[in-house]
């Protein structure tokens, strides 16, 4: 026989989880948590249990967690279904509340950059003086503007985005920019940017990533007219039919994944917080597949060209350095550019070098150990200009060397993000801009991936 004098609270919920009665101190919760009373369970650790027990037909029993804003309430509830399957029987058994620890400014800090980065409808590159360098967007209603900043890369990005109520001559300050309201041309929702500097402590950044965000929801978008699914024989089918669909439902998955992950909805057990993060993670590599799938249909369609130009191979390392220099320090990897001091001068398309770059210093992030080098130097052969990326990896055999290059091709790695085109596509875009791509590699004694373009013999 159940033991009365254990209960502290009961309560009462129906067949669509909503708390219809609540004894104290349950009742306060539900309503210092955001709900109403009768309404939707507020607590989700709560509302889950609640779900669980009512959809199996059997009682659960298990602590929960909440925070109301002050305090971390930790709970034992019972969960019983009504015979009838219209609802079920709450029972508070224990109840403890805690002041909840302040978050560390630095955590704080880095979980806003992750869940800004999620939520962002469009991102770009920026160099140390805010230029475009590379953007990608991921919403219909912003592809107009996106494609505009992709045919202005090297101008201010304050071009396309003009500020809101801001009168001053650009380039501001990046600290006066992040959380800047701008204009979106076109669009009736209200925008901010972030600026996130590439910086190490005591220099000045070496470059930004600019995201664009809104905290209104996006249109809902109409369907296309039946006519323009007969035109693929004309198109990018990925590029330009599958990607610009499927980006923005996969970034919110992947950005409501990151939301749980981090706890932003609330106190929530490590098993599902894990469970988020391979969510998001799965969530990012098709994001890199699609990306990987539009780059390789464009490198492989008939006629492919880029628009060479005179550019200076050590500026584009230092961009791509300063690009992925927080990554490399999350493995304590020291990443080593070119000096400023050094040039080299070549007859190539600036974006697609920096594509280039990217991913091998990428590739050498991820496959080198911690606490090592990454070396990105510069090399004057005569008639070509080269750039090579090494690490201290385990090395490449003769045998792996013969088959990198291939599509899909991850020489045996499973689990590590990714897609198996990123070294593929590269060389295609080495060979389109007149150059190669090779590697030099050993087991044992780490790889040097080079990159050889024309120089520029009149600079």
């Amino acid at each position: 026989m159940e033991d009365q004098a254990n209960i502290l609270a009961r309560a009462a919920s129906d067949a669509d989880d909503r708390l219809l009665t609540a004894e104290e101190p349950l009742a306060s919760l539900q309503l210092r948590c955001g709900g109403e009373l009768p309404g939707t369970i507020a607590p989700p650790e709560l509302r889950e249990l609640v779900r669980k027990a009512r959809r199996y037909g059997f009682k659960l029993a298990r602590a929960v967690c909440a925070q109301d804003g002050t305090d971390t309430v930790t709970a034992w509830v019972e969960v019983e279904p009504l015979s009838d399957g219209q609802g079920c029987e709450l029972r508070v058994l224990s109840w403890h509340s805690a002041p909840t620890p302040i978050e560390e400014p630095a955590a704080a800090e880095s979980r806003r950059l992750l869940t800004n980065r999620h939520l962002a409808e469009l991102s770009a590159q920026l160099d140390a003086g805010q230029r475009l360098l590379a953007v990608s967007c991921n919403s219909a209603e912003l592809a107009e503007i996106a494609q505009a900043m992709e045919a202005g890369l090297g101008r201010l990005w304050t071009d396309f985005l003009p500020l809101e109520d801001v009168s001053h001559q650009q380039p501001l300050h990046w600290r006066l920019l992040d959380g800047a309201r701008v204009l979106v041309l076109g669009s009736e929702r209200t925008w901010r940017v972030a600026l996130i500097p590439y910086m190490q402590p005591g220099f000045d950044p070496a470059g930004f990533e600019l995201l664009l965000l809104s905290d209104e929801p996006a249109p809902q978008e109409a369907p296309p007219p039946a006519a323009a699914t007969v035109t693929y024989n004309c198109r990018s089918l990925v590029g330009q039919d599958l990607a610009p669909v499927l980006k923005q439902p996969i970034a919110r998955i992947i950005a409501n994944a990151e939301t749980i992950r981090t706890r932003l909805a609330g106190p929530l057990p490590d098993a599902y917080s894990d469970y988020a993060g391979e969510i998001a993670s799965a969530g990012k590599l098709l994001l890199e597949l699609l990306d990987d799938m539009a780059d390789l249909e464009v490198v492989e369609s008939e006629g492919f060209s880029t628009a060479p130009d005179r550019i200076d191979l050590s500026e584009v390392a230092r961009q791509a350095a300063g690009i992925l220099g927080v990554r490399a320090r999350e493995k304590r990897i020291v990443l080593e550019p070119p000096q400023p001091s050094e040039h080299l001068h070549a007859v190539a398309e600036f974006r697609r070098v920096l594509q280039v770059l990217l991913n091998l210093i990428g590739n050498a992030i991820r496959y080198s150990p911690e606490d090592s080098h990454v070396w990105i130097r510069l090399e004057d052969a005569g008639d070509r200009a080269r750039v090579i990326v090494a690490d201290q990896g385990a090395g490449i055999s003769a045998e792996q060397q013969a088959v990198m290059f291939e599509k899909y091709e991850r020489l045996g790695r499973s689990g590590d993000g990714g897609t198996g085109l990123g070294l593929y596509i590269s060389r295609r875009l080495a060979t389109a801009m007149g150059g190669s791509l090779s590697v030099d590699s050993a087991p044992g004694q780490g790889a040097r991936f080079i990159l050889e373009v024309p120089a520029d013999l009149d600079a």
